[in-house]
Order: structure tokens, then C-alpha cells, then sequence
């Protein structure tokens, strides 16, 4: 990226309280995008939401809906994110140099929490290219999100991991090379500069995928597949998921993933609703719906 883009980027945390982590993601930073009217994307990690709504209020009133500002203020942005939403709040069309921001803002100690739980989440099956295995890791934010059914660009993951694919490489670059160790993936010799991969798909593999899996979605396939006690080394004794098949594994992770990303999603858009007010909602999924359209047609 070049120093006057990320310049530019840059610029909107001035018209903002600080924050404790930012994130810019979406189309804007695809090479092949040529949208100059894209939207840029913000996360924003604050230690204290609270706080930084109350001061955001002060600077930038016009950024949340006015019957909260009237009703509760900074309490109540906080309130609905965290009890009708997912701990996010979330607010498209703020302009700022002529240019449409979005952003998010989560409790810094959720998103570090999330990135921890999740980055290993997919049990998948034998994958031989690089590029398939970055898919199934992308697609994981949107199985089972309302939007991919009606207002969601049918070809996006396709898009991100196409446009971002070196990037991807460096991150799991240490991922793999540590699978690769303890024998659970190897690489193929290839003619081009990215070999493809194979992964040890045996029972004993997926067991050890799954015990890796957050607390909650192994409880959830537990539920379905049924749990045994077992001790540790440390004499502790855990319950582990019973498993059959990888291929079972696979599937009840999938079930309680879509379910668990369609709720998040449906609480979100409810959130969504009452912070940024119907006009702007309803301007939101025309936008995006529009867009869903296009990759139809």
C-alpha cells in the first residue's frame, strides 16, 4: 500500500477518539478493485466502549441514531450492542473528506478473545490446493450469515482470497509449516511457486482438530454426537467429543457453525436497526442487495 492511501485511511481516526486497535478490511484494499465509491471498512478495538461512545458523542453526535442520543446516550449504544447485538456497534455512512466510512466497535478484550477461539475453527478434507484452504477459512464469517441468502455478493469470498492471496500466505504461513511438522499436512513438489497441500484426514487427526475447537462449539457437537470422560496428564479429567468419522465431525461443526454465525447475524441486524435508524438501514441493504444482484446477473 502506498504512503498516501494509507495516509488517507489513517485520516478518519482523527475525527475519532483513540482507539486501542484498528483494523481497515473490504474491497477498498483489493488490488483488482477499481471502485473508486467503495466504501472503506473499519474495525475499532476500545478497552472501555463506554468511554469512547460517550466521548464519540461529544465530537460526533451525528453518528448514532438520534432517539439514543436523546434516550440514553452513550449507556444505551453500549446496552443494545452488547444485549441485542453481539458486542458490536456497527454504523454505515459516516462521510468524512468526501468519503464513505463504515465501522465497527468492539471491547478490545472481545476481539482479541475471538481471534484466538477461531483461527483454527475449520475441520476440513483432503485440500490440494492453497487457495482451497484459504477459502474454507474465509467462508467461516459468512456460513450462515442472513446476508449471503439476499444481500451479500455471491462470488466474495472468491473476491478477498483472489485479491489478498500473498497476504493470506504470510498469515498461515506458520499455521501450516507447524502442521507440517507434526505430520498432519504435507507439501507436494509443484512447477509453480505454490506447492500444493495435503492434509491427514485418519480419525486420531480429526480428534485432535476438534479438541482444538472453542469450548462452546465442541459443547454443541457434543450434545449431537455424544461425550466421554476422559483423564488427562495432568490427572484432570475432560470431556471429549465421541466421534465416528471425520466426515461426521465435519458435518455436525458445520450444523453448529451455521447456526451459531445465522444468530449472531439476525441479533447484529436487529442492533443495527435501532442504532443507525430505519433511513439508514434500509439505504444500508438497498446497497448491498444491489450489489447481490449484479453477481447474479
Amino acid at each position: 500500500m502506498d504512503d498516501e492511501k494509507r495516509a488517507h485511511l489513517l485520516s478518519f481516526l482523527k475525527v475519532i477518539p483513540p482507539v486501542d486497535f484498528c483494523c481497515v478490511y473490504g474491497s477498498v484494499l483489493h488490488t483488482t478493485n477499481h471502485d473508486k465509491s467503495t466504501m472503506v471498512d473499519y474495525i475499532l478495538g476500545v478497552s472501555d466502549p463506554l468511554q469512547w461512545h460517550s466521548e464519540n458523542l461529544k465530537m460526533n453526535a451525528d453518528h448514532y441514531a438520534s432517539w439514543m442520543v436523546l434516550l440514553g446516550g452513550a449507556k444505551l449504544v453500549t446496552e443494545v450492542a452488547d444485549k441485542i447485538g453481539v458486542g458490536v456497534h456497527f454504523n454505515p455512512f459516516v462521510t468524512w473528506n468526501n468519503k464513505m466510512f463504515k465501522y465497527g466497535v468492539v471491547r478490545m478484550h472481545d476481539l482479541v478473545q475471538d481471534i484466538l477461539n477461531w483461527e483454527r475453527l475449520y475441520l476440513s478434507g483432503r485440500l490440494q490446493k492453497p487457495e482451497d484452504l484459504y477459502a474454507k477459512i474465509c467462508s467461516l464469517s459468512y456460513m450462515g450469515d442472513l446476508r449471503m441468502f439476499f444481500a451479500e455478493d455471491r462470488n466474495k469470498v472468491k473476491k478477498i482470497v483472489q485479491g489478498q492471496f500473498d497476504l493470506f500466505q504470510s498469515m498461515y504461513k506458520p499455521f501450516l509449516e507447524e502442521y507440517e511438522g507434526k505430520d498432519l499436512l504435507r507439501f507436494s513438489s509443484s512447477e509453480n511457486q505454490h506447492a500444493n497441500i495435503y492434509q491427514d484426514c485418519g480419525l486420531p487427526v480429526a480428534r485432535s482438530h476438534v479438541s482444538f475447537l472453542p469450548p462452546a462449539i465442541r459443547s454443541l457437537m457434543g450434545i449431537r454426537l455424544g461425550r466421554k470422560k476422559v483423564t488427562s496428564e495432568s490427572v484432570q479429567a475432560l470431556h471429549e467429543v465421541v466421534i465416528g468419522s471425520r466426515e461426521e465431525a465435519t458435518k455436525r461443526m458445520q450444523k453448529v457453525l451455521r447456526r451459531t454465525v445465522m444468530v449472531s447475524s439476525a441479533r447484529q441486524a436487529v442492533s443495527g436497526l435501532l442504532t443507525v435508524g430505519g433511513v439508514k438501514a434500509a439505504r444500508y441493504l438497498t446497497n448491498k442487495m444491489q450489489k447481490a444482484w449484479r453477481s447474479w446477473t
